[in-house]
């Protein structure tokens, strides 16, 4: 058998075992009864998880802020979201007011801020009862609202350049209220106690793509192609 021959054949045969692989991949034969995928995704989004818990830090950022009154008028995403941010504001003990869309309100800011926060905790804990329960809607819809309520308040007092006063709220949309509302769900997994499972992973998906590359390249060139530049 010449080169060419050898070279066609271990190409052919090592896309196969590629593809049967990749078809066990695909069956939901792991843990959960999912597929490979899945089993993947949701291992990395459970040590991302544990990655991801900043909320003590940031209540703690907020203390600094108590008796601090903050007044801003903002708009909401529509007359809805800002009629629920108002009652959820007046559920812990802010005075809020909405006209259609806008949202006028004052109160002391570490409230404000420790509000969320407080709710992004449950959320992060797999916990949203509590939150729904406080406020009569369901759990994401109120996560939502405070995000969206963060933001627009951020801008506002950058607006207003009290730019001291905005940081807290940019960090906590994205520190707190974000990872609360996304992993909400997802068990968090500590990756020290895991990193076996994901080296094994991350080195299986490294095999395997060179796997595929070098059995494209052995076919390519058992059929006279040439691989150059």
């Amino acid at each position: 058998m010449s080169m060419q021959s050898k070279l066609k054949t271990r190409g052919i045969l090592m896309l196969a075992a590629f593809t049967a692989l990749l078809v066990v991949i695909f069956m939901p034969i792991f843990p959960g009864k999912v597929n490979g995928l899945d089993y993947a995704d949701n291992l990395f989004n459970m040590v991302s998880k544990g990655s991801s818990y900043f909320i003590p830090k940031e209540v703690k950022g907020s203390e600094k802020f108590a008796g601090k009154m903050i007044d801003v008028k903002v708009s909401m995403k529509d007359e809805k979201q800002a009629g629920e941010t108002a009652k959820m504001l007046g559920t812990v003990g802010l005075q809020a007011a909405a006209s259609g869309k806008d949202l006028t309100i004052s109160g002391d800011m570490s409230l404000l801020l420790k509000a969320g926060l407080e709710d992004a905790d449950h959320m992060f804990n797999n916990d949203g009862a509590p939150v729904a329960d406080k406020y009569g809607l369901p759990e994401k819809a109120a996560m939502y609202n405070w995000h969206t309520l963060y933001g627009v308040i951020g801008k506002d007092l950058t607006k207003q350049e009290k730019f001291d006063e905005a940081k807290p709220f940019a960090s906590a949309q994205k520190k707190a209220l974000e990872p609360s509302y996304n992993y909400y769900g997802v068990k968090a997994m500590n990756w020290k106690d895991n990193i076996g499972l994901i080296l094994a992973a991350l080195g299986f998906y490294v095999f395997y793509t060179l796997w595929y590359g070098f059995g494209l390249m052995y076919l390519f060139e058992g059929v006279g192609l040439k691989i150059g530049h």
